[in-house]
């Protein structure tokens, strides 16, 4: 698979739109990519071992919609965090993100062109990388509810094959 053809996923967000967001506060966000994250990987990814990681705080950055997320892991899954603390930050903009998850990019690539930054514990940062990259997109997604794994591996699928 040659990474460098996939197409751009999504459109440069305007910078009117990143103040916009970078405005808001970041608990709603925060609330919707834990329960997005419980919902879409929790079944897949709660064998993983969790241990040193549990409790501590995670911070996503979503560089070009100014949006950030502060998350942990607890025994029920990922939950949102009130205060604005992280232990380990995670940069990159929507579509690295997006790439990431779709494992149409590979983290270390991206982290090491710049594009994915891990700030903060970056040894604690790179022990969930890895434990994230260790699971396969296909057991995240025989996992996902009400058919969402299938529409996640068909939408993989049509980039890869895009022109």
């Amino acid at each position: 698979m040659n990474r460098y053809a996939v197409p751009s996923i999504f459109p440069g967000f305007p910078f009117r739109l990143a103040q916009l967001t970078g405005r808001l506060p970041h608990l709603p966000f925060s609330v919707a990519l834990a329960a997005g994250l419980n919902v879409a990987a929790w079944a897949a990814l709660r064998g993983l071992d969790w241990e040193g990681i549990r409790g501590r705080r995670f911070c996503v950055h979503v560089r070009d919609l100014a949006l950030r997320a502060y998350l942990s892991v607890g025994p029920e899954g990922f939950a949102a965090q009130v205060d604005v603390c992280a232990d380990v930050t995670f940069i990159a903009s929507v579509e690295d993100f997006v790439r990431l998850a779709l494992r149409l990019e590979d983290p270390d690539t991206l982290f090491f062109n710049r594009r994915l930054v891990i700030e903060g514990d970056t040894d604690l940062g790179l022990r969930v990388k890895n434990m994230l990259d260790a699971v396969e997109l296909e057991q995240v997604a025989a996992a996902m509810p009400l058919g969402a794994g299938r529409w996640l591996l068909t939408a993989r699928q049509r980039l890869l094959d895009a022109p």
